[in-house]
């Protein structure tokens, strides 16, 4: 039986697309992508306890998230690879919004596959499984993400940077911002996908801050996402006009950023854009 010194506290923390560039879809539905991921200062904080004598499943609690939790999901592909601790109890403390494009979802599922390392065989391909975003949360750290999100490329850690994050009540589905995408027919060649990829890790090794690059700092899901909530331009403007250096959408939305050379001058944004800014350091954790 797998054993773990049980309470755990783990951290899950949030993932922020630096750039997001569309490629064509496959005959799976998929599309192929490159993308610069950075883990976040913020994050969800996970309780794992035993369940107790008198339980009979794995329970997994997180108020505010209705329905089966994608925790769920992992716990039972683990056990069925063999993993074997006692039933579990996990409580999930939400700081991450919820469908926000910043992986909230996906971290959580990280957080908890990583307890079966050395035990599970193919983690990697397990992460998979459960979403595109979840196997670049193995390990959190900055990473050009390819292909689905399975091609993985270590960054060095980016120069000092911060970040105001801007959510909004009601999140996007993921399925129909790329739906909508595929009808503005927003998506690139996979010969430019490539090149833009080759593009970002050059500028990318060099351990700068992605204020050095904000060219390339380009979210081709954004107009879809726009499309379907034009409130997404407004948050923009928001943090512009609050002093943000550059301003973007991370994932697939609605949360925007801005990005602020300095904690200083991010706090100082975030007090005036309004209580809903999320102020948080870029690609540490």
């Amino acid at each position: 039986m797998t054993e773990l010194d049980l309470p755990l506290e783990l951290s899950a923390p949030a993932k922020l697309n630096l750039c997001l560039y569309l490629g064509p879809r496959r005959k799976d539905g998929l599309h192929e992508l490159t993308s610069i991921f950075e883990p976040l200062t913020l994050n969800d904080r996970i309780t794992v306890s035993a369940g107790g004598e008198q339980a009979l499943v794995d329970q997994v609690i997180c108020p505010g998230v209705p329905g089966e939790n994608l925790v769920n999901q992992v716990i039972r592909m683990m056990r069925s690879e063999g993993w074997s601790p006692p039933l579990l109890k996990v409580e999930i403390e939400k700081r991450i919004p919820v469908k926000a494009g910043l992986g909230g979802g996906s971290a959580d599922a990280a957080a908890i596959l990583r307890l079966g390392v050395g035990e599970v065989e193919d983690l990697a391909g397990l992460a998979l499984l459960l979403g595109a975003d979840v196997p670049s949360q193995l390990n959190p750290k900055p990473l050009l993400v390819e292909g689905v999100g399975q091609r993985l490329t270590t960054l060095p850690v980016p120069a000092e940077h911060w970040v105001v994050l801007l959510p909004f009540e009601t999140g996007l589905s993921t399925r129909a911002v790329f739906d909508e995408a595929d009808r503005m027919k927003l998506g690139r060649s996979q010969e430019e996908i490539d090149e833009i990829s080759g593009r970002l890790w050059a500028v990318a090794t060099n351990a700068v801050s992605p204020l050095a690059y904000p060219a390339l700092l380009v979210n081709d899901l954004e107009p879809a996402a726009i499309s379907l909530k034009p409130e997404i331009g407004l948050g923009k403007e928001r943090l512009r006009s609050a002093g943000a250096l550059f301003t973007g959408m991370t994932g697939t939305g609605p949360t925007v950023f801005g990005l602020f050379s300095d904690r200083e001058s991010a706090e100082s944004a975030a007090d005036a854009v309004g209580p809903e800014a999320i102020v948080c350091q870029g690609g540490v954790t």
